[in-house]
């Protein structure tokens, strides 16, 4: 998978399976000291991509269920 850069935004599933392979390297021993640090940063920003994905999504629900919960009174 190609990386994109941090104006370009992944998709939650992309930035997942990015941070999937990061620990693959990483646990399979593939990944060397002088990248060990890239490599890790990089996935720090893709969890907090994908943790903010997660609040905005989860805030988005509550707004549409309390909006159908509106509704129905």
């Amino acid at each position: 998978m190609a990386k994109m850069t941090k104006n370009q935004e992944l998709s939650y599933t992309e930035a997942m399976a990015e941070v999937e392979q990061i620990l693959e390297k990483f646990n399979t021993r593939q990944m060397d000291v002088d990248t060990l640090v890239a490599e890790v940063k990089r996935a720090t920003e893709l969890i907090a991509q994908c943790k903010e994905r997660l609040v905005r999504a989860e805030r988005e629900v509550a707004e549409v269920l309390g909006g159908n919960e509106e509704g129905a009174r």
